[in-house]
C-alpha cells in the first residue's frame, strides 16, 4: 500500500537499520526465564534464517553450559555472533574464546551504579574501559563498548568515556538506557551528541519500564544510530526491551526502510519465543498478539470485509508477519461478520436468518462466552439456515 498523506508522508528520516538481537542474553535475564543449550541452537538459527544482523548468544564467562552454547552458535550461523564481558580479564578471555565475531564489552558509568553496584571510582571505570577495548582489537576481534546506565550517567563524564574507548579503537558504541528513563526526545539528543564524540558506529539498548522503549530505539535511529539492540517479545530484564516485532515492522513500515529481515516469520519467531521462555505473549501485544489482526465490533468487520485497509494500518497487513486476518464473534459483531463466516463455513442465509443468528451471537458474547464455528453453526441450524450447497459440493 502506499504511504498515507500526513503522518506518513515523509519516510526518509532513516538512511539505515540494521537489529541487534538480544533474546539469548537479555531475554534470557526475565526473571524465571532459562533457555537450555537446545532452545539457544533452535532460536539462533530461526534469528540467522531471517537474516537478522547480529545475535548476542550469551555471556560466555557465565558458566560452562552457556560457553559451549555461544561457542556452538557461533560456529553454525552466518550472521555475526555477539558475546557479553565485563571489563574483567576473565569475561573477555572467555568471550575472545568462545569464537565470537563481537565482543560486547560494558562497565557502569553512572555514579549510582559506580558507588552501590560496582564500588569503583569513575577512574577505576574508564581504565577497564579502555584496557577490555583494547585487548579485544589486539585480538583481530570486532568491539562493541556499552556505558551501562548512560542515560543516568553524568554527561561530561559520559563522553570522556566514549572519547577515551574510541581512542582505544572500539568499532561500535551502544548507548543503554539501562532503567527504561529515556524518552523519545531526550534520548535522540543523547544520540546525538555521543556521535559528535566518536567515529565508531552507534546502536541503542532502550528498556520498557515506562512503555517507551520501542519509541526510544526509533528515536536513536533518527539521531543516526545505525543499529538496536531488541528482544523477541520484548522480554528481557524487568519490564523487557524494545521488541524485535515491533521495531523491525516500525522501520519496514512507517519507515519504509529495508533491514533486510524477513519479516514473514515474525510470527512463528514469536510463538518460539513464548514457547521456550514460557512468557505468554499478551492478546493486545502490538504485532504478534492474538488480536493484532483480529476485529470484532461490527464497523470495524464491516469495513475490514470491504477494505482491510480501512480499520488496519494498511502498511502492515497479517501476512507481511506471517499471520492471519481473523473476524471474531461476540458481543460487539455486526450483521456482516456473521454473514461472512456462515458463508465460510457453507451456508447461505437470507437478510433475516442473518439477523436472527447475530443476536443469538450478541447475547451469546455477553455472557463472556466464547462463539466458536461449532457454537455458530448450533445457532444456524436452530435458524433453519439452508446449507444444501454443502451438501452439494460434499456428492
Amino acid at each position: 500500500m502506499e504511504f498515507f498523506q500526513g503522518t506518513l508522508d515523509s519516510t526518509s528520516e532513516i538512511d539505515e537499520a540494521r537489529i541487534f538481537d538480544t533474546t539469548l542474553r537479555d531475554g534470557e535475564q526475565s526473571p524465571g526465564t532459562s533457555f537450555s543449550y537446545e532452545d539457544k541452537r533452535e532460536i539462533a538459527a530461526l534469528l540467522d534464517e531471517m537474516g537478522t544482523h547480529v545475535i548476542e548468544a550469551g555471556f560466555p564467562v557465565n558458566s560452562d553450559a552457556e560457553f559451549e552454547a555461544v561457542r556452538d552458535i557461533a560456529a553454525s550461523t552466518s550472521t555475526t555472533v555477539c558475546g557479553l564481558a565485563r571489563v574483567v580479564e576473565d569475561d573477555v578471555e572467555a568471550a575472545l574464546d568462545s569464537g565470537v565475531e563481537l565482543v560486547h564489552v560494558f562497565v557502569s558509568t553512572s555514579d549510582v551504579q559506580l558507588q552501590d553496584s560496582m564500588h569503583a571510582t569513575r577512574e577505576d571505570a574508564l581504565s577497564r574501559a579502555v584496557e577490555s577495548v583494547e585487548r579485544v582489537k589486539e585480538a583481530g576481534v570486532e568491539c562493541m563498548f556499552s556505558p551501562m546506565d548512560a542515560t543516568r550517567t553524568d554527561e561530561s563524564f559520559l563522553i570522556e568515556v566514549v572519547e577515551a574507548v574510541s581512542e582505544g579503537g572500539t568499532d561500535w558504541i551502544n548507548i543503554p538506557d539501562t532503567t527504561g528513563v529515556a524518552t523519545p526526545g531526550r534520548f535522540e539528543d543523547l544520540v546525538g551528541t555521543v556521535l559528535e564524540h566518536t567515529d565508531a558506529r552507534v546502536d541503542v539498548h532502550t528498556h520498557d519500564d515506562f512503555g517507551l522503549a520501542t519509541a526510544n530505539a526509533l528515536s536513536g535511529y533518527e539521531a543516526g544510530a545505525a543499529q538496536s539492540q531488541v528482544s523477541v517479545n520484548g522480554i528481557g530484564e524487568r519490564a523487557g526491551n524494545a521488541a524485535y516485532e515491533e521495531v523491525v515492522m516500525a522501520l519496514e513500515s512507517l519507515y519504509d526502510v529495508d533491514t533486510g529481515i524477513d519479516t514473514t516469520k515474525i510470527t512463528e519467531l514469536s510463538r518460539l519465543i513464548e514457547e521456550k521462555s514460557s512468557i505468554a505473549v499478551p492478546g493486545n501485544k502490538p504485532v504478534v498478539g492474538a488480536n493484532a489482526f483480529s476485529h470484532e465490533s461490527g464497523i470495524h468487520a464491516a469495513g475490514v470485509i470491504e477494505n482491510a485497509d480501512t480499520f488496519e494500518p494498511g502498511v502492515m497487513t497479517p501476512e507481511m508477519v506471517g499471520a492471519e486476518r481473523e473476524l471474531v464473534l461476540g458481543k460487539h459483531t455486526g450483521t456482516h461478520s456473521v454473514r461472512e463466516r456462515l458463508t465460510e463455513a457453507g451456508y447461505n442465509p437470507t437478510d433475516e436468518e442473518v439477523r436472527q443468528v447475530t443476536r443469538r451471537v450478541k447475547d451469546y458474547g455477553a455472557e463472556k462466552r466464547q462463539v466458536t464455528l461449532d457454537v455458530l453453526e448450533r445457532f444456524a441450524d436452530e435458524v433453519g439456515v439452508d446449507r444444501t450447497r454443502v451438501e452439494e459440493v460434499s456428492v
